[in-house]
């Protein structure tokens, strides 16, 4: 992980920490530490966000839900969070940040506020072309749908293999096998002219609430119901949205095709409309 960066936050600014020799990927720094909320996002012009605001609310917002009495200061985040991406040496970053239970002391450090950063690189352009296919995994879940937690993203790092174009997300689904989310992305399905998105029970993706003030001015209606596994063969359309996938369609579900198995006019337009919004709104984080 060479190319990879992580920091603590502290009240004398960024403390750089060294990466562990047995780190693969970001879960894995977060061995040995005491689990707590994150937020994960990229940059674009090397040193712009899109939505942090909202990235940070849900970040005390699942801290609240956890009763934590945690005080976050946001402006010295801010400023952190700016520094570190201002210098990274590559083009754009993903950028994941957590606030622990308990501070990093196997680090060296008694802060509680990590930021890591890994160079970002696009998803290949074929799927957004072609789309993705998706599968069911109705074993995993989480424990408090409205809080992002770190304990979610280490148990889901270790259940599920790796990404593929074949099998690119996995759907979580209620106790009555309606679609929730996915693993890592909200879901979406384009039935009888309509966008459908599950309205509780998820997470509250920063893209998703974005799509669901977006997609209406498209003259799409957008229904805030969860859709049941039994459905999957009448969807016209579906995709997947997420702060670092934007809007990726897909054309697979398990066994069964969407629609003539080509991302369909509705996701594509979807999709067009949100880079624009993105070109409009990235600022930086101070």
């Amino acid at each position: 992980m060479a190319a990879n960066q992580l920091f603590a936050v502290t009240d004398d600014g960024l403390l750089e920490l060294a990466i562990p020799e047995r780190a693969r990927n970001l879960t894995d720094l977060y061995d040995g530490l005491s689990l707590g909320v994150y937020s994960a996002l990229r940059t674009f012009d090397h040193n712009k966000f899109l939505a942090l605001e909202a990235h940070l609310d849900r970040t005390e917002r699942s801290m609240a839900i956890l009763g934590w009495q945690y005080r976050f200061d946001r402006a010295r985040f801010r400023r952190a969070l700016d520094t570190a991406v201002s210098h990274f040496p590559s083009a754009d970053a993903r950028v994941r940040f957590d606030i622990l239970a308990e501070p990093a002391r196997a680090f060296g450090t008694d802060s509680r506020e990590l930021i890591a950063l890994t160079p970002f690189s696009e998803e290949p352009a074929e799927y957004y072309t072609q789309g993705v296919g998706i599968d069911l995994v109705p074993s995993l879940s989480r424990f408090e749908p409205q809080a992002k937690t770190a304990e979610f993203a280490e148990r889901r790092s270790r259940m599920l293999p790796a990404r593929s174009q074949a099998h690119y997300e996995y759907l979580m689904l209620d106790d009555e096998d309606n679609i929730l989310e996915g693993t890592l992305t909200n879901f979406w399905a384009v039935r009888d002219g309509c966008v459908w998105t599950a309205g509780e029970g998820v997470l509250e993706g920063i893209t998703r609430h974005i799509l669901i003030d977006l997609i209406p001015t498209l003259g799409i209606p957008v229904k805030l119901q969860a859709v049941n596994r039994s459905e999957i063969p009448t969807f016209e359309e579906a995709f997947l949205s997420g702060s670092s996938r934007a809007v990726l369609p897909v054309v697979r579900i398990a066994s069964h095709e969407i629609g003539n198995g080509r991302p369909g006019i509705a996701t594509r337009q979807i999709l067009r409309a949100y880079q624009s919004y993105v070109r409009d709104h990235v600022q930086r984080a101070v």
